[in-house]
Order: structure tokens, then C-alpha cells, then sequence
């Protein structure tokens, strides 16, 4: 807080430290500002690490991969991992991911899957995903309040990822059970079980996926699981584990920030109901409204890096080891950036945001995201007139600096 005579106190510096903080969590539009006030790129004494809110510091940071790593298996972030030594099995197989990887080894990796997950092999599910959705929406009619999460987010893209894979229709439950609890191991805290079942999800999906594998190498299908295996880079194809590893990849981030992107959309257009009028009125506009959802409320906050060397980034010395947060969610309310930032503006133009990182890192499943609520705007705006948050002024956030997620989403959908 700020006292009579303008000095700030302790207090208000505790509560600016705390990222997980009721604000940080719940109201991160303020909280950030706050941070970005201080410096774009602010020292946070709890973290121990750099905490960068201003667009262009988040961006030069994405880009920067020769000296900030990604590698969430050394450095600080490796040292924290390791202090989870109970559950070898469920790090033994993040720590494959390729997203968390620094060159040459993520080039390598992020080069082979590319090559099974093509934008024309994402284009061609745009028919299924219109299928979906409107199996999915019809159900939503008529209804005094629905959830939104289970009957339609986390649904719509957990069926699209298992279908685009090539996973059997009979495992679609276990999948999403399975993907469930390992998405909270990364992208929810405040459950103190969530290591247990994180590993128990991992090892299930494992040995759900090795026998399919197998097949799909005896008898190719046309399927993402087949395109991974026979993925080829100058005679190096991908191992068992790798494919395995980057299959269970994309289930769970898949599913993950699609649901919260498709509800944190939903809340946004409750919020700004012209947006939503003026989207019925030219639902050409769905790809425009998709990438302002993108940059007003986006499924991740933030992504960690650590300094490979020591270094001079927007005024500060980033020392050697020293750990790194990157808000894009903050960046993507930087008013030297963004006009009126705080404002869901479906006309934005120009509207680079970073909602899906920026460089070798750029979120390699953001078309496949950007197809499926694209193709939900298509559908919903034109069949309701009206969406309605239930207990909006309740709506709670989970407790994690990574994702930016509902807790629980209920929604009426009104036809007139």
C-alpha cells in the first residue's frame, strides 16, 4: 500500500512479490500493470528470479534462445524437478518433450514432428471439427445453465486430438481421464496429489500407446501416430519413446489450452456483449475474434527460461543461472503495445500478440487451436444470441503462474 506522504510500505511490496497472490490469480490485468510499473523487467525477491511484463522484453525473450534455455531439466528449474525424485517415471518421460528443449536438440526433434503435424494435415480436420461442434452445441439449448468445461471445452478438443492421433473411439474416456491429471501436474497447482496421479496418468498413457505403435509401424494408417513414425530427417527417424512421449504431448497440452481458450472466449464476450453482436452480425470475423481471445485472455500466462550467461536485457543484469519468467499475458496488456489493451476488441488490427510464445518456440499445435475455436465462433454465434456467465462476479482461477484456467465455467446460452 501507499501511506499519506506516498511511500509505499513492506506490505505492498509482499503482496507485489506474490504470484499467486488472489490478485495475481484472479485479477492478473491490474497485478501485472503493477509489476509493469515497477520495471518491464522486475526482480522478484520470493520467486528469486526475473519477472519480464513489457511486450517487447517478453518477445525479445522468447526470440532469444541463444542465451535464455528452455531446458526445464537443468539449471534452476532442473534442480527444483530433481527434488521430485519419487516420481522417475513421470519426469523420465516430460523430460523427452521437445518443447523443453534447447538446440540442437530441439531443433532436431521439433523438425521430425513438424513433419508429421503439417498445416494440411490439420486442415483436413476442419469437416470433423464442424461435426463435432455441432453435436457437441445442439445439447446447450434450452438449458438454464450448463457446464461449459465438461459439456463442450475440454470435450470439443480431447475427441480432435485422439481422433487426429488415431487413438481408439472405446479409449476416448480413459484418454480424457488419463490427460486430465497429467495436464495439472504442468498446468494446475494447489493439488498436493497431483505428482501421484500425474504419474499413474503417465505410465497408463504409456503403455496405452507402446502396443498402437507397434501396429501402426507393422500397418500404417492414415493418422498422426503413423505420420510420426515414419517421420524421416537425412536417415534419423524418431524412437519409440520419442514418438510415444511427444504423442502424450500432444494430448494433454493439446486438450489443455484449447478448453481454456475456448472458455476464457466464452467470458470475454459475456463481458463485452457488442463483441459478441457484432460477430452474429459478420461471422467472417471468427478468425479476428479467435486471435484477440489469443491476446485478451489466452490459455498460458507465462513460460520460464533461465540464463545460459550473463547478460544485459532491458536495463537489468541477468546473472548467470538466474531464472526468467516470461508473461506473455502481461506483454499482451502492454498499453505501449496495445491500444486500450484492457478492452476485448474483435476489429483490433494490427494485433500482434504472444499468445503463443514467439521464435524456435512458437507453440507448434496453435493452428490445430485456432482451427477448433474458429469453427465454435462459426457455429455458436450465428445459433445463440445471447451468452450468459453464471455467478460471473464468482468465477476463481486456478493457483498456478503457468495457465491461465477457470476452475469451473457454467454458461446459459440464449436463443432469442
Amino acid at each position: 500500500m501507499v501511506t499519506a506522504s506516498g511511500i509505499r510500505t513492506d506490505n505492498f511490496q509482499e503482496d507485489l512479490d506474490d504470484l499467486l497472490s488472489d490478485e495475481a490469480i484472479n485479477n492478473p490485468f491490474s497485478y501485472y500493470s503493477k509489476l509493469r510499473q515497477q520495471h518491464p523487467v522486475y526482480w522478484n525477491k520470493r520467486w528469486k528470479g526475473w519477472i519480464v511484463t513489457g511486450y517487447d522484453a517478453v518477445v525479445a525473450g522468447y526470440r532469444d534462445s541463444e542465451r535464455l534455455s528452455s531446458d526445464r531439466f537443468s539449471g534452476p528449474f532442473g534442480s527444483e524437478l530433481r527434488s521430485e525424485s519419487d516420481y522417475e517415471k513421470l519426469f523420465g518421460f516430460l523430460s523427452k518433450f521437445f518443447v523443453w528443449k534447447d538446440p540442437p536438440y530441439h531443433t532436431h526433434m521439433r523438425t521430425l514432428v513438424s513433419k508429421a503435424f503439417t498445416p494440411k494435415s490439420v486442415e483436413s480436420l476442419r469437416e470433423r471439427i464442424r461435426e463435432l461442434v455441432r453435436e457437441l452445441a445442439d445439447p446447450l439449448r434450452n438449458q438454464s445453465g450448463v457446464d461449459f468445461f465438461s459439456q463442450f471445452a475440454f470435450t470439443l478438443p480431447v475427441i480432435v486430438i485422439a481422433e487426429f492421433l488415431g487413438l481408439p473411439t472405446e479409449a476416448r474416456g480413459s484418454v480424457r481421464e488419463w490427460s486430465d491429471q497429467l495436464g495439472a501436474v504442468i498446468f494446475r497447482g494447489g493439488d498436493p496429489d497431483r505428482f501421484i496421479h500425474g504419474e499413474k496418468a503417465m505410465i497408463n498413457l504409456v503403455e496405452f500407446l507402446r502396443p498402437i505403435l507397434r501396429e501402426r509401424r507393422a500397418r500404417p494408417r492414415d493418422d498422426l501416430l503413423t505420420r510420426m513414425v515414419q517421420a524421416e530427417e537425412r536417415g534419423d527417424f524418431l524412437s519409440e519413446d520419442e514418438v510415444i512421449a511427444n504423442a502424450v504431448l500432444m494430448v494433454f497440452a493439446g486438450h489443455e489450452t484449447t478448453m481454456n481458450l475456448l472458455a476464457n472466449g466464452i467470458v470475454a464476450f459475456d463481458r463485452f456483449p457488442d463483441q459478441w453482436q457484432m460477430l452474429r452480425n459478420d461471422i467472417g470475423m471468427s478468425r479476428q475474434a479467435t486471435e484477440e481471445i489469443l491476446r485478451y485472455d489466452g490459455p498460458i500466462r507465462s513460460l520460464g527460461r533461465w540464463a545460459k550467461l550473463s547478460f544485459d536485457f532491458f536495463g537489468q543484469n541477468l546473472k548467470e543461472g538466474g531464472r526468467v519468467l516470461l508473461v506473455h499475458h502481461a506483454g499482451n496488456h502492454d498499453p505501449a503495445a496495445f491500444r486500450d489493451p484492457d478492452v476485448f476488441d474483435i476489429t483490433r488490427s494490427p494485433n500482434r500478440h504472444a499468445a503463443f510464445g514467439q521464435g524456435i518456440h512458437t507453440c507448434l499445435g496453435a493452428p490445430l487451436a485456432r482451427l477448433e475455436v474458429q469453427e465454435a465462433l462459426n457455429y455458436l454465434a450465428p445459433e445463440f444470441a445471447r451468452i450468459e456467465v453464471l455467478d460471473r462476479d464468482r468465477l476463481t482461477y486456478n493457483p498456478t503462474m503457468v495457465s491461465r484456467s477457470l476452475t469451473g465455467l457454467h454458461v446459459r446460452f440464449h436463443e432469442k
